[in-house]
């Protein structure tokens, strides 16, 4: 991981130790009016190396935009790719390594370790402070069919480097710093709790929570404090390196339908779920819950989980988010069908405390 204000600029360096010739840079398009495209463009240049922009990302990308960053890789012979944007971008990078170097289709992929032969090198360059993917070997993509999101996950997809630059966080909308600060901070509250934790993911999960906490409000009123923004591309980093070292919970596959059936932004249904499922969590992982505040908010005697709660609930009303399912035009009729698919989603599976679909649609009924 390569961290620091102007570290952008490493890029080229950065791809050219890891051998690249050919590099495919792989961004979304309406990051062009700030800029960074551009700059990561000249900094590869600057090394020496060819550069060829492919700019069709789409936020929740499916297997058409991988399917066309394919047939732009091979068309320029790509030998590196590097990911430039938010995790849509850098989730369409690597699904296009998944296939460029392997083949088949993306559901092939589905869960992990299901690649045989070796990807191309990668960096990731986030330009938000959320979704951690620069820190992970899974590329979330939605199934066109379903609309469901897909977690491929493979080892050899793991970008080889990460670099942070805190300025590129600066050009955010605010709306855009929100969803991405809530969504980092369920990364680390969930990842903390959930099954699979360990010494590892543990340790990155408090990071993640003391970098996020006392920082979220401050970029939100004060966009432009650099400080405050490296620490929430470094809290959102440690969040992401938690997930890959455990797992997430009930949350994560709370948001997915709404996403899938409303086009609710990501970050929106998570924090919408996220205080009522910590609630729901208290009585399996309400010693958790305390440790992870103990540093942080404290409790000063009342039950950690409602601590908890209620400091996501603040968040979620600093940056001037939905906190109830009605708020975001959920049917309380479409309850049902939503918890059926939530139940589908693995990383339910991983939850403190058990769930299934009854448990699933009381969480619903709590937060609409």
């Amino acid at each position: 991981m390569v961290f620091g204000p102007g570290s952008l600029a490493r890029l080229g360096g950065v791809a050219r130790e890891l051998g690249g010739t050919r590099v495919m840079l792989v961004t979304d398009p309406g990051l062009e009016a700030a800029g960074h495209p551009q700059r990561a463009v000249a900094a590869v240049r600057a090394a020496g190396l060819d550069v060829f922009v492919f700019d069709g990302v789409k936020e929740n990308p499916t297997e058409r935009e991988v399917g066309a960053g394919v047939v732009f890789a091979r068309t320029h012979q790509i030998d590196l790719i590097a990911a430039v944007g938010g995790g849509s971008s850098m989730d369409c990078a690597k699904g296009v390594n998944f296939l460029l170097t392997n083949g088949g289709r993306m559901a092939d992929y589905k869960g992990h370790d299901k690649a045989t032969k070796p990807m191309l090198p990668s960096v990731g360059v986030p330009t938000t402070s959320g979704t951690g993917s620069e820190a992970q070997s899974y590329a979330l993509i939605t199934d066109e069919k379903t609309h469901l999101k897909m977690a491929c996950g493979d080892k050899k997809a793991a970008f080889r480097v990460s670099i942070l630059d805190p300025e590129l966080t600066l050009t955010q909308p605010k709306s855009v710093t929100a969803v991405t600060g809530i969504d980092a901070v369920a990364h680390a509250v969930e990842s903390f709790v959930c099954t699979k934790r360990n010494p590892l993911s543990a340790m990155c999960s408090r990071t993640a929570f003391r970098y996020l906490e006392p920082h979220f409000e401050r970029v939100m009123s004060h966009p432009a404090d650099l400080e405050a923004r490296s620490a929430m591309q470094l809290g959102a980093h440690f969040a992401g390196m938690a997930i890959e070292a455990a797992m997430l919970g009930v949350c994560h596959s709370c948001a997915n339908p709404l996403t899938a059936h409303y086009g609710i932004t990501h970050g929106v249904a998570i924090g919408v779920m996220l205080p009522h499922v910590i609630r729901f969590n208290a009585p399996a992982a309400g010693d958790l819950y305390a440790e992870l505040v103990a540093e942080t908010v404290g409790t000063n005697g009342q039950p950690a989980a409602d601590v908890l709660a209620d400091r996501v609930t603040e968040m979620l009303a600093a940056a001037g988010l939905p906190r109830t399912l009605k708020e975001c035009g959920v049917s309380d009729t479409i309850l049902h069908l939503l918890a059926e698919e939530a139940n589908q989603q693995w990383t339910a599976r991983f939850n403190p405390r058990e769930v299934g679909e009854a448990e699933i649609l009381d969480l619903y009924r709590a937060a609409w």
